[in-house]
């Protein structure tokens, strides 16, 4: 008879498998040095707890992907997804949590900065009642330790306070990465929320929350506090994109998901593009001698040059475009942006021609080009 090992306990034939109770999702990008050390510790911390481990890589190049394959020879409940093509923490976590028939899920970030010894008083509480229950660096006896330096910290102290006018919750870190809920909660808000940048919590939470009040029901946060510790190995993936995403995200989730974050972010870099147009020009013709078709051409190519290599990493850093499809996206990216500039001369001439409004005429025609734009290169360019 076939003997199965699972979380220490030996049982036999059907009984060995045991569904997990609790999903612990790690989203992973170069953390071979992490992944193992914190199975260990979760599953020490959880004790007789039935969970699984699942790692979301983004195809790290450190080989984490091959690590965790390893782990899962020797535990049954480690499961590794490798994801080729796309990346981004949202919706890494997003696709691990779908992956997982679990009745709750843990977010824990690789890095070990994240205490895992809380997730048994995290899943109480949510048991006891609460949907959604947050570790917090900010709240009760919770503090950053030595995990973050003051600049970080200011920061991050900064955007909870500009998050809490969204969430219309006061809750001491919805910047969190750790945190742990139902997923009948998640799945009634899953096809609302983001795929973009790194602060899925808070677009759980402001998504939760106007679904149960839109519903008439209350939407129950707990918060657990514990002290942030430094990266055991590996970078911090902090950057100023991911800065600027989640502004991007506050911006679409007080328009109400209207203007996507992927818009506003194309917008934002078509605004650059417009300076680094104008500034082209001006060297172009006033500084080299160009006439002004020869130096309006360059200023152009150089403008769309500028804004594909920006869209590239920031826009659509999920869907970076490398190696051959670099340059053929960069081509096609001038195919559509030639055809988005001629829309807006075409529609900014017919309103001119209707009202005799310059500035409206001239607003309007760029917001033509914005939209055709950015509807055209995300199906054709990053597809």
């Amino acid at each position: 008879m076939t003997v199965v090992q699972f979380d220490s306990h030996t049982r036999k034939g059907p009984e060995a498998w045991i569904a997990p109770h609790l999903a612990v999702i790690v989203p992973s990008f170069n953390e071979r040095e992490n992944v193992g050390l914190l199975y260990e510790k979760v599953a020490t911390a959880l004790g007789s707890i039935p969970f699984e481990f699942i790692v979301v890589d983004d195809n790290s190049p450190d080989g984490t992907s091959a690590v965790v394959r390893e782990m899962a020879q020797l535990h049954p409940n480690v499961r590794g997804i490798r994801r080729i093509g796309r990346r981004g923490l949202s919706s890494a976590v997003i696709e691990g949590i779908l992956a997982s028939s679990a009745p709750y899920f843990a977010v824990i970030d690789a890095d070990h900065q994240h205490d895992e010894g809380i997730l048994p008083l995290m899943l109480e509480k949510a048991i006891a009642g609460d949907q959604i229950v947050v570790g917090t660096r900010y709240g009760g006896d919770g503090s950053v330790g030595e995990g973050l330096s003051k600049t970080r910290e200011a920061g991050s102290r900064f955007a909870t306070k500009l998050s809490n006018l969204i969430t219309g919750e006061t809750l001491s870190d919805p910047m969190s990465g750790f945190f742990l809920m139902r997923r009948e909660v998640f799945d009634e808000v899953a096809p609302a929320l983001s795929d973009d940048g790194f602060k899925i919590l808070l677009d759980i939470i402001v998504s939760a929350g106007r679904f149960h009040a839109l519903h008439g029901k209350e939407l129950r946060i707990g918060e657990v506090p514990y002290t942030f510790r430094p990266r055991h190995a590996g970078e911090s993936k902090m950057s100023p994109i991911i800065v600027v995403q989640f502004l991007g995200l506050i911006v679409s989730k007080l328009t109400r998901g209207l203007l996507p974050t992927s818009f506003l972010l194309f917008g934002l870099v078509g605004g650059f593009g417009v300076i680094v147009h104008m500034g082209t020009l001006w060297l172009t013709h006033e500084r080299l001698g160009f006439n002004f078709v020869w130096a309006q051409t360059a200023a152009t190519v150089v403008a769309m040059t500028f804004n594909f290599m920006l869209n590239n990493e920031l826009t659509y850093a999920s869907k970076k475009l490398r190696g051959w499809r670099y340059l053929t996206g960069m081509l096609s990216f001038y195919a559509v942006c030639s055809i988005g500039a001629l829309a807006n001369v075409s529609v900014a001439s017919w309103i001119y021609a209707y009202d005799g409004q310059f500035y409206l005429a001239g607003l309007l025609g760029v917001l033509m080009s914005v939209v055709f734009n950015y509807s055209v290169t995300r199906v054709f360019t990053w597809r």
